[in-house]
């Protein structure tokens, strides 16, 4: 079984690459992961410190493929 890490997206990226990097090992639509990602951060607002979180300890692709 392949080994799906989670990286952020070099590629695919708007402000830091996380929703791009979790659209791509998850094989969905970028857009649809940053729509929820924005829906959770204006709903319960702890989307904005997940998403920040996630961009500090997530690895780039070229470190995850590379």
């Amino acid at each position: 079984m392949a080994e799906n890490r989670l990286y952020r997206s070099e590629s695919d990226k708007m402000l830091g690459g996380v929703c791009g990097g979790i659209a791509e090992v998850y094989d969905v639509d970028p857009t649809l992961v940053r729509l929820l990602t924005l829906f959770i951060a204006l709903t319960t607002g702890a989307g904005v410190l997940v998403y920040l979180v996630a961009w500090l300890i997530m690895p780039l692709e070229s470190e995850v493929k590379g």
